[in-house]
Formats: structure tokens, sequence, C-alpha cells
């Protein structure tokens, strides 16, 4: 049975978009909270295979979207590499030791931590239905380092960001151990079911053009080249939150074949300004998905009447919003797919 996003991320415009939403696995589902209450957490959920491939499945049950993201965390990479991970409740993710002090040497590494991740991609492709497209993804190196230098997340990532410039050498040990994980992750969840993978970029607008250059697109280009390289075919999307006017070099730099835009693009200057046959995915903004109504409708119109003439990924421009009504996701299919 023909899949229409992997078609569509390898090339084929279709008569309606394709759909998924970032983060559509989550909170916004009361079975999701309900899972997640009943595990005692999210780590917990994510490291208990059976968990986390019926949290994958709950989303495509529900609305029936084309795609199923692994539920998971951009952060296992660090774990692997030998960090200490925790969620403390109601509180973000953190990582110990932090990297600040430069104790990348430090850590023992430890890729058996991954293991319940290969496993959940092994128990989703089971139970997906044929028309679904299944897709991995991974943090890219810049937002994981921010994450592993700080030992947390940050709002301006002032702690990474001085770090690169004042020890740029010690900084790329940094990326490229990120790197060289980040390829054998993706590489085995490849091997273990998904069709595709998405390289997130969550913090890459905070960084400067020349810093873009060497912390962004430089080691991504490496991820792609080798992905492509072991996996001939498999689709990787780009997505560089907050790239702005840098997309196009980004686009070019990096050889992806689909990059995902953020809900700040202009998607009539994408449509101008990225390749005529490169596979766009977005950009709706999570919070007019909050909307709904006419003001939703008209916000997917304007992307879909941009996009109409390329092949296009119907997504959000960030991850779906933990209050979002599930009435809104609905109304939001049923417009996409009318539109066709």
């Amino acid at each position: 049975m023909k899949k229409p996003l992997l078609a569509t991320l390898q090339g084929d415009r279709q008569p309606s978009p394709p759909v998924w939403l970032m983060r559509q696995a989550g909170r916004y589902l009361p079975e999701y909270r309900a899972l997640r209450a009943e595990k005692g957490g999210f780590l917990a959920l994510v490291n208990d295979s059976a968990a986390a491939a019926e949290v994958t499945i709950q989303p495509i049950r529900r609305f029936g979207f084309d795609g199923a993201i692994l539920f998971s965390d951009i952060l296992m990479v660090p774990s692997a590499l030998g960090q200490s991970l925790s969620f403390g409740v109601g509180e973000g993710p953190a990582l110990q030791p932090a990297l600040i002090d430069h104790a990348l040497q430090g850590l023992q590494a430890a890729p058996e931590r991954l293991d319940p991740v290969y496993e959940t991609v092994r128990q989703v492709t089971a139970l997906l239905p044929p028309q679904t497209t299944f897709l991995g993804f991974a943090g890219s190196p810049w937002t994981v380092a921010t994450y592993m230098v700080a030992g947390h997340g940050s709002r301006d990532q002032s702690e990474t960001r001085r770090f690169a410039y004042a020890d740029p050498k010690a900084f790329g040990e940094i990326i490229t151990a990120i790197a060289s994980c980040t390829v054998d992750y993706l590489s085995k969840q490849i091997e273990a079911g998904v069709e595709a993978v998405q390289l997130f970029d969550s913090w890459s607008g905070s960084l400067s053009p020349a810093q873009f250059e060497r912390w962004v697109i430089a080691p991504n280009a490496a991820i792609v080249s080798a992905l492509h390289d072991r996996h001939p075919g498999v689709p990787v999307i780009g997505f560089p939150k907050g790239a702005g006017e840098k997309l196009a070099a980004y686009v070019r730099e990096t050889a992806v074949n689909a990059v995902g835009l953020d809900e700040t693009v202009d998607p009539e200057w994408a449509a101008a300004t990225l390749p005529q046959d490169l596979p766009v995915q977005g950009n709706l903004d999570p919070l007019v998905l909050i909307a709904g109504g006419a003001a939703m409708e008209q916000a997917a119109a304007r992307i879909l009447a941009a996009f109409a003439d390329r092949p296009h990924v119907f997504n959000l421009g960030h991850g779906i919003l933990q209050d979002t009504p599930i009435a809104h996701v609905e109304q939001l299919l049923a417009f996409v797919r009318s539109a066709g």
C-alpha cells in the first residue's frame, strides 16, 4: 500500500498533503496522561518499550495521521554518552555532570541505554497500519550540546554559546561525540524499522551566522552524509528552528531530503526561496491550533496555497501544546484533507 508521507519525503507531490504533528503523542491526549501516571513519570515511560510503543500508536489510533513519530526524547543521546539524565516533577531535564568544566573525557559511554528505544521501534513497526510512515528522530548536535554543557535547559543557551566562543576546540569535541553517537543511533532506528528520520535543532535560532555555520550546518551535514551512505533512500528531515533566512544555506549545505519550517517562517517566502523540488514540512502556529475555528482554517489555507506546487507535509511550526483541544486537531485534519 502506498505511504503518502514517505512518498512526499521522497519528492512526490500528493493531491492532499500528508499530515503529522510534532509532539502528536503527548500530554494533550487523555490516554497518554493516564499511561504516564500509571508508569510513574516520563523517563519510565520512554524506557518501557511496550508503553512507549503504545504512546507512539495512540495518535494514529485516534486521528489516523499519515506519520507516526517514535516516542522518546532527544536527551537519550547524552545518556548514552554517559551523563546521568533525570526529570524532576514539574521541572525540565537535568544532566550530570555538566560539561561546562570540559568533562567529556570523564564520561563512561553507556550505549546499552538506547536498547529500549530500538525495541520500541520494533514493536511499533509490527503495530502500524500499512499506509502509515514511521519516523525516527534525534536531536541535532548543537541543541543536544546546549543541555550537555549547561546540565539543564535555558532560554537563551548563553552558557553554551559562551563556552563555544571561549574554547571552540573543547566544544568541537563535544559536538563531534554527539554527531558520532547520533549517526549510530539513527542508523539503528532505521535497522529496527523506521522509514525516515528527523533531526531536531530546536535552539539553532540562538546562534550568529558564523556560529550557525559551524555548529548547526557542519555537524548536520556530516550526519546526513553518513546516514545517506549507510541507508540510501531513507529520507532525512532537518528542522532548524529559528534559522530564518539561514534556511537556504542550511538546505543547500546539509543535503537534507526535506526541511521543517517553524511558525515564524513566511510560507510564501519559503516557497519562493527554497529549491522547487525540495519537500517542505510545516508550519502552522501551535497557538492558532489552540484557537481553532476560522483563524486556524485561514492560517492553514495560506500554508496550503503557498506550497500547493511542491511536495508538502502539513505539520505545525513546533510541538503541539498540552492545552490543545482534541476537537481542534480533528477540525484541522478534516480541513487539510478536504483541501485536496
